[in-house]
């Protein structure tokens, strides 16, 4: 009996194949080196994986690359493989990420340039945070050695404050997205927090790969609440960093730019209170003999004024002497009362003498 060959047209051909390919790699890794990537009506994004042997078409959504791509980078997509109704097979990409030391470097300045030349890590848009925050959101994994020395320090050196904390993947494809919808959730609050803090220890420039994310850094750069940053050592520099308002070199760090340290708080307190104290006695010292000062002054002033109200009066008691009805009669003058008609009696008062007489004569001047 011959054996019976599998007849079907060409569509379903293509149909079952798609279905075996989807059982056997519903989702599978490839690493290779672009070539050929354009981006097609603003939407759709093509180009082809090869290494030094062999090609192979990719086809991808322009919402789902994350990361800038050019010609000659090395990257890994994950992708789903297809056969094309036209009978060409190809990978259908849900995500891309650089491979390599040299890929990275180069995503993460094609990105930074874009990001900077759009303003988002202008100095000018970042704000201050808050010198004593009573309320602090942090977005980061608690497992994390990071998170667990921010917590520490941040509660030794001031304890009793307010903190909410989301817990994402600080590591790996997933990881943006979570910390975007952390990021989301703190600031759809009606209470916002003071501050919200994104926190991942160190690791290598791949394990930090997720904070150079191009949503997530818009996030930060868009956040109503003041961010924080501490992620990775020293020398790690991510993109997230360069958007949020304050960037700390490390989460140990971090916590100790955002909140004071108790001591040092309350002896700059007692050195406070002492300089005012101090200033209060000079003040009062310097009061005290200024109010002596302006007594003596005072003093001085009534003396002098009582002084020249006595000259005064000496003076107007010999203006007035001077004009003396007695002093006028010892001088020879007498003073005539009555009425000058022929006849009538007047008297003449000198100033030893009152004599009376009668007029006999009158005569006009």
């Amino acid at each position: 009996m011959e054996n019976q060959s599998l007849r079907l047209g060409v569509s379903d051909f293509i149909a079952l194949t798609n279905q075996v390919l989807d059982g056997a790699y519903p989702s599978i890794e490839i690493e290779g080196e672009v070539a050929s990537f354009k981006v097609n009506q603003g939407k759709f994004i093509f180009f082809d994986l090869k290494d030094a042997e062999s090609s192979i078409g990719c086809f991808m959504m322009v919402f789902a690359l994350r990361i800038p791509i050019e010609d000659g980078m090395k990257v890994i997509v994950r992708a789903t493989p297809k056969l094309t109704k036209w009978g060409k097979f190809s990978l259908t990409v849900q995500s891309i990420r650089p491979s390599g030391e040299g890929s990275l470097k180069k995503s993460f300045e094609l990105l930074k340039a874009k990001l900077a030349k759009e303003g988002l890590f202008s100095t000018d848009r970042k704000r201050i945070l808050p010198y004593m925050p009573q309320k602090i959101a942090i977005i980061s994994s608690t497992q994390a050695a990071g998170y667990i020395d921010f917590v520490k320090i941040v509660e030794q050196r001031w304890s009793g404050l307010d903190i909410q904390v989301a817990h994402v993947q600080v590591q790996g494809e997933s990881a943006p997205d979570q910390m975007i919808r952390a990021l989301e959730y703190f600031n759809q609050q009606s209470e916002l927090a003071d501050v919200v803090v994104l926190l991942r220890g160190g690791g290598s420039a791949d394990d930090l790969r997720a904070f150079n994310d191009e949503l997530l850094v818009r996030a930060i750069a868009a956040s109503r609440i003041p961010t924080l940053t501490g992620i990775g050592h020293e020398i790690d520099e991510s993109l997230v960093d360069l958007a949020a308002d304050v960037s700390a070199s490390t989460p140990s760090n971090a916590a100790e730019r955002l909140v004071p340290d108790r001591v040092m708080v309350q002896q700059q307190v007692r050195g406070s209170l002492r300089l005012i104290w101090r200033h209060m006695d000079e003040v009062a010292e310097s009061s005290q003999n200024h109010v002596q000062s302006q007594l003596e002054r005072i003093v001085r002033m009534i003396d002098q004024q009582h002084l020249n109200t006595v000259e005064s009066l000496r003076a107007i008691r010999s203006h007035l002497a001077a004009y003396d009805p007695q002093r006028v009669l010892e001088r020879g003058y007498a003073i005539t009362r009555g009425e000058m008609e022929i006849g009538k009696s007047i008297t003449i008062e000198q100033a030893r003498n009152i004599i009376t007489a009668e007029v006999t004569n009158v005569t006009k001047k």
